[in-house]
């Protein structure tokens, strides 16, 4: 399974799967989910589902919900600026699963084409062929 990560122009990571046509939104968000309790249960120590940071014991947040309608997913490389202190737009790039996440203001307008130029474009595999859900 294919999964391509990026970062959300803040501090998190989401990962996109393609996947081929034909499942419905139910069916995708049910797998979605059940791979986030999956992973969950692997490894609790490490995951939380908690929305407050101040809850969550210094795990991370695994947020199955943000695949539901009207949320707004921000999109890749070169998607709309993020509004950010003294006009640094901070990009949402895709990222290699080796690199470690960035702080929310390392990508701007003014530094993400010269890394895209660099390192191409790392979220191109999420516009692949699609995928078959595996059962869980």
């Amino acid at each position: 399974m294919i999964g391509v990560p990026k970062v959300t122009g803040k501090r998190g990571v989401q990962v996109f799967v393609p996947i081929r046509a034909g499942y419905t939104f139910g069916e995708t968000r049910a797998w979605v989910e059940q791979v986030s309790r999956a992973v969950g249960a692997a490894v609790p120590d490490l995951v939380s589902w908690e929305w407050s940071k101040d809850q969550r014991g210094g795990r991370a947040r695994l947020d199955y919900t943000q695949n539901w309608r009207n949320r707004t997913l921000r999109g890749a490389v070169l998607a709309a600026a993020r509004a950010r202190p003294a006009g640094v737009g901070a990009r949402s790039p895709g990222r290699s699963w080796t690199t470690r996440p960035s702080g929310p203001d390392r990508w701007t307008i003014r530094t993400i084409l010269p890394r895209v130029a660099e390192v191409g474009d790392l979220f191109a595999a999420a516009h692949g062929p699609g995928q078959e859900l595996p059962r869980l």
